[in-house]
């Protein structure tokens, strides 16, 4: 069996496929360091490494991105606020962010790009969006027209109309629009926020072509896996689609559309402006050890609503201390493969099915504490969990002083 995943925008599961063969491209949507990240963002940047470290596992090459939004509303609202750059902010959120992926053992990206180092590309993917009739300026501000791409709202499963009845932060300037659901690829802004020079005035990018530009410029076309939360299917990866095939006339912009779950707190979402409903990671790794909260946030289907509740941490310890026990007493060597590893590996193929690959792992613990278990099932669990991602069964990453990509 090979690895298949559930796309989004195809609503199946399919078997994995690349536009070059052998090699997987990925692009993860990145924080907006406007504020501390929380325990949902851990959630789904532990999912993700796990997804990398698997596929590299498998044979190919990743080439695997995230970007960091440096520049949007919440980063000029709160720049107001606290009388303090974007780039202090940024800075700052960003440090923290990294640290606690780095105490979880996630990898460092391939490129880690800034938006506001990837102007000119974005000005470039604009004019060509213009150019091909997909866009027009008005006043300084650059829109995208919705109706102009054909299959708009696809990867939300909805028309026009319905589209329109939805969120959208980024539907803006409606006097200026010649639609509704039409976006701002470029902006201008109010006197003293932070601008660049364009063909159309001093502004700044809009939202969704930031990350377009990104994953293009790194890399190119057409990518195999696009992954972020699920709050992002409309209007941002929806944009997304639009602007990159719009701009190149090359489908599909992305083979496989990831969306990990949203991770709530006692039946609450986490949201920055409810401070109250945060839960950091940092502070768990207080009370554990890091690759103990990993396990925890693997255990979650990475497309699960997964509810965190105060005492998950201690409920889960028994199988932790169990695989890290069988680990530490497993031999030096490990077969290539084995029963054991083939089990895993099909668990975990069926749309990146973790949890259910390390239940295959805790029941070969049990049998290997209670001594009827093969004799390559305790190194065959060290391997998986290597695979996996957790630094006490020896995977490498920032955790253990390796900080490459």
């Amino acid at each position: 069996m090979t690895l298949r995943l559930y796309s989004t925008l195809a609503r199946t599961t399919r078997e994995l496929t690349t536009v070059v063969p052998g090699e997987v491209r990925i692009y993860v949507c990145g924080v907006t360091p406007y504020y501390v990240t929380h325990l949902g963002h851990a959630f789904s940047y532990v999912q993700f490494d796990a997804l990398r470290r698997y596929l590299t596992d498998s044979g190919y090459r990743v080439r695997y991105v995230q970007n960091v939004t440096d520049i949007d509303d919440d980063m000029i609202r709160v720049s107001r606020e606290q009388g303090r750059t974007i780039h202090e902010i940024r800075d700052e959120n960003d440090s923290q962010f990294r640290r606690d992926l780095d105490r979880l053992n996630v990898l460092r990206p391939t490129e880690y790009p800034y938006a506001t180092n990837h102007i000119r590309q974005i000005l470039g993917l604009t004019q060509q969006l213009i150019d091909r009739g997909h866009a027009y300026a008005v006043d300084g501000d650059v829109f995208y027209e919705a109706t102009t791409f054909d299959g708009y709202g696809a990867l939300r499963g909805l028309g026009m109309a319905e589209l329109g009845k939805l969120e959208n932060p980024e539907s803006k300037r409606a006097q200026k629009k010649r639609g509704p659901l039409d976006f701002l690829l470029w902006q201008q802004v109010d006197p003293g926020d932070p601008s660049w020079d364009s063909p159309w005035g001093p502004g700044r990018p809009g939202w969704s072509i930031e990350c377009t530009a990104m994953s293009m410029a790194h890399l190119g076309d057409q990518i195999d896996i696009h992954g972020g939360g699920s709050d992002l299917v409309y209007p941002h990866h929806t944009n997304e689609i639009a602007q990159a095939e719009g701009a190149t006339g090359l489908a599909p912009f992305c083979g496989y559309w990831m969306h990990n779950g949203m991770l709530q707190s006692e039946g609450r979402k986490m949201a920055k402006s409810k401070p109250e409903t945060l839960v950091f990671a940092r502070h768990l790794m207080e009370r554990y050890e890091p690759d103990h909260l990993r396990l925890y946030l693997l255990m979650q289907h990475y497309r699960a609503d997964a509810d965190y509740h105060d005492g998950d941490m201690d409920t889960l310890r028994p199988r932790f201390e169990r695989l890290k026990s069988v680990v530490t007493s497993a031999p030096g060597t490990a077969p290539m493969s084995s029963p054991l590893l083939a089990a895993f590996r099909e668990a975990v193929d069926e749309d990146f099915h973790v949890s259910a690959g390390i239940d295959v792992l805790d029941q070969a613990a049990s049998r290997v504490l209670a001594g009827s278990a093969d004799p390559d099932d305790a190194a065959s669990v060290k391997v998986a969990l290597a695979v996996l991602g957790f630094a006490f069964a020896g995977a490498r990453g920032p955790a253990l002083g390796d900080l490459t990509p």
